[in-house]
């Protein structure tokens, strides 16, 4: 009898988080809803391949007190983001992707992960496949990042900045929704 595990597929990860997930609202257990029904519908789900909608999955990343956020300028869309993307064929859970799109796009080497999902969103992409627009089902996480960390410009971004309260740039509802979450979990 062999003592390996047999490997989750990341699809079956993202299926068994996002079903036990608790949703602290009632727009996010729509949302869950439908995230569960697209992994339902598709085996594919995770992946680009899955067409026109496919699971993305990031991290919003604070710095060691809390009071200042990571952001990037994202090339293609031209707006201020936390870090995140594509699941990759290697990618075995959704909290990796999180990571390691935190880890390529901030230059972060360490940061203290949230295990929890923070958010869900769905939104739609214009640039990101050749074929036509896209809707991301974005699993978002938060993360602090320890003291004196330094971040670096990916070639996604056109700049990644620290980013204190009160002088955030222009963003998305969700997004300020997002930092709120992460503010509360690191306080």
């Amino acid at each position: 009898m062999s003592s390996v595990e047999p490997r989750v597929s990341l699809h079956e990860d993202a299926l068994t988080v996002l079903e036990a997930w608790s949703a602290p609202t009632d727009a996010q257990r729509a949302m869950q809803q439908e995230f569960v029904a697209l992994l339902n519908a598709h085996e594919d789900a995770p992946y680009r391949s899955s067409f026109p909608d496919h699971l993305t999955s990031g991290v919003l990343i604070l710095d060691h007190t809390g009071e200042r956020v990571l952001l990037n300028l994202h090339r293609k869309a031209l707006r201020w983001f936390h870090f995140g993307g594509h699941c990759e064929p290697e990618d075995r859970t959704l909290i990796a992707v999180a990571r390691r799109e935190g880890t390529e796009e901030s230059g972060l080497s360490a940061f203290r992960l949230d295990p929890e999902i923070a958010q869900l969103d769905i939104h739609t992409v214009r640039f990101c496949d050749a074929r036509g627009s896209v809707r991301h089902f974005d699993v978002r996480y938060v993360a602090q990042a320890p003291e004196g960390a330094d971040h670096l410009l990916s070639e996604e971004s056109l700049d990644v900045r620290w980013f204190g309260h009160e002088e955030l740039p222009e963003l998305e509802p969700a997004m300020h929704d997002l930092i709120a979450i992460a503010r509360m979990r690191f306080a």
